[in-house]
C-alpha cells in the first residue's frame, strides 16, 4: 500500500481541507467581532476591552500561536500607528511637545519609571520590570477618547490636557517599544547599547522628518489628485509595511516605523483623507490584534504575581491621577479640573497590550488582568469624576465649590 503522501491527489485534498477550514474559522472570527462590535456600542463599553474578553473566552478554540492570527495581529497593529503617525506632522509634534513636556516628562517618569523600580523592588528581573514599566505607563487613548464622547466631556475645559498628554505618551510609546524589541534577548541594556538605540532612533526620526519635508510635501498635489483612486490605499499601506519592516532590520521596534510612516505622509497635507481611506483596513484587522492578546491570558495557571500586581494596581491609579493633578495645575487648570483631569487618565488598554505582546505567557496573564483591572477602575472613576472632583476639592478647600 502506498504511502498517503504518495497517492496520487492526497496532499492536493489536504490541501483544500486545510483551506476550507481557515476560511471557516477565519470568516467565524469576523463576524464575531461584529457583533462584539454591535453590541459594545449598544452597551458604550471598549471595543479593545470585548475582543481581549472574546479572546479569553474562546481561548480554547483560538490557539495563540496560530501564525496567520499572528500576523493578521501585527499589521493591524501597524496599521494602528500608522495611522497615528498621520495625525503628528512635525511641526504639530514640536508644537505639542512645548506645550504639554513638563506633564509629559512627570508622567514618564511616575508612571514608566516608577513602575520599572517598583518592579525590581519586588525582585524581578531587568527585562521584565521594564515590560511591566511599559505596561503601565500609557492611558488609553481609544477608551478614554470614547469615555469623553459618550460622556459628552469633549469641549470641558480639561479635555484639551488630557489629549494633549496623551499625544504625548502617543510620541513616546514608539521609542519605548523599541527599547523593548532591541532588550528581546532578556538582559540588560549597558549604556553603549543604550546610545546606539538613541543614535538609530534619532538616525530613523531625521530621515523620516527630511523624507517627509523634501519629498513629500513637495508631493502633494499627486496625492490630491489621485487619491480617490482605488491604487492609493495599495501605496500607503506598502509604505507602513516597509518603514516597518526597515525599522525592524535596524533593530528598533516595527511600530516605530510605521509611526514615523504616517508622520511622513502626514507632511502631503492629506491625512484626514488618507485616514478616511485607510481606517477600514485597520478596523478590519485590529481586533485580530487584542482578540490575540486575550487568547493569551490562560487564566487557568492561577494569578500570578498576587502582591506584584495588587501594587502596581495602588502606583498606577495613584501614580496617574497625581500626574494629572500636579500636570494639570502646571499647564493652567484650576484645581477643580486638574483633579477631574486626574481622575480620568487611570484606563489602560491598546499600549499595554502591545507592550506586554513582547513578554512571555505568565506575564502576559499578569499584564492581560492588570490591563482589565485598571480599564474598568478607569471607566467607573472617569464617569463619576465630577461629582467626586468636587468632593476632594470641597474636603481639602477652605472655600465650597459648587
Amino acid at each position: 500500500m502506498q504511502p498517503r503522501e504518495n497517492v496520487p491527489g492526497a496532499r492536493g485534498l489536504e490541501d483544500m481541507i486545510g483551506s476550507w477550514t481557515f476560511l471557516v474559522l477565519g470568516g467565524a472570527l469576523l463576524l464575531a467581532f461584529f457583533f462584539v462590535g454591535v453590541l459594545t456600542e449598544r452597551f458604550r463599553f471598549p471595543s479593545a476591552l470585548a475582543y481581549i474578553l472574546l479572546g479569553l473566552v474562546l481561548i480554547r478554540f483560538s490557539p495563540a500561536d496560530s501564525e496567520p492570527l499572528q500576523q493578521a495581529a501585527q499589521i493591524g497593529i501597524i496599521l494602528l500607528f500608522f495611522l497615528r503617525g498621520l495625525e503628528f506632522p512635525v511641526e504639530r509634534m514640536i508644537g505639542i511637545a512645548q506645550k504639554i513636556w513638563p506633564a509629559g516628562l512627570m508622567d514618564l517618569l511616575v508612571s514608566f519609571v516608577g513602575s520599572f523600580f517598583l518592579a525590581r523592588l519586588f525582585g524581578l528581573d531587568f527585562f521584565t520590570s521594564f515590560i511591566l514599566g511599559a505596561v503601565a505607563y500609557a492611558s488609553s487613548s481609544s477608551i478614554i477618547i470614547k469615555l469623553m464622547e459618550e460622556n459628552r466631556r469633549l469641549a470641558a475645559p480639561e479635555s484639551e490636557f488630557i489629549l494633549a498628554l496623551l499625544i504625548f505618551e502617543d510620541l513616546a510609546a514608539p521609542v519605548i517599544v523599541s527599547f523593548m524589541a532591541s532588550m528581546q534577548g532578556g538582559g540588560a541594556l549597558e549604556g553603549a547599547e543604550v546610545a546606539i538605540i538613541l543614535l538609530k532612533v534619532i538616525f530613523l526620526g531625521v530621515g523620516s522628518g527630511l523624507l517627509g519635508r523634501f519629498l513629500f510635501k513637495k508631493s502633494g498635489g499627486f496625492f490630491f489628485r489621485y487619491l480617490e483612486e482605488d491604487f492609493m490605499p495599495l501605496f500607503a499601506v506598502g509604505w507602513a509595511l516597509l518603514t516597518a519592516g526597515f525599522a525592524m532590520a535596524l533593530g528598533l521596534s516595527e511600530f516605530m516605523g510605521a509611526f514615523l510612516a504616517g508622520v511622513m505622509l502626514s507632511e502631503t497635507g492629506q491625512s484626514v483623507e488618507l485616514d478616511h481611506l485607510l481606517l477600514p483596513v485597520r478596523n478590519l484587522l485590529l481586533p485580530f490584534f487584542f482578540f490575540w492578546f486575550g487568547s493569551t491570558i490562560q487564566l487557568g495557571h492561577g494569578f500570578p504575581m498576587v502582591s506584584v500586581l495588587l501594587a502596581l494596581l495602588l502606583w498606577s491609579v495613584l501614580g496617574k491621577f497625581g500626574v494629572g493633578l500636579i500636570g494639570g495645575l502646571f499647564f493652567g487648570l484650576t484645581p477643580l479640573r486638574a483633579v477631574r483631569a486626574g481622575l480620568s487618565l487611570i484606563p489602560r488598554g491598546e499600549f499595554s497590550a502591545i507592550a506586554a505582546g513582547f513578554a512571555a505567557a505568565p506575564l502576559r496573564i499578569f499584564s492581560g488582568l492588570y490591563i482589565l483591572c485598571t480599564a474598568f477602575m478607569g471607566m467607573g472613576l472617569f464617569t463619576y469624576a465630577f461629582p467626586l472632583a468636587k468632593k476632594l476639592v470641597n474636603l481639602f478647600s477652605k472655600k465650597e465649590v459648587a
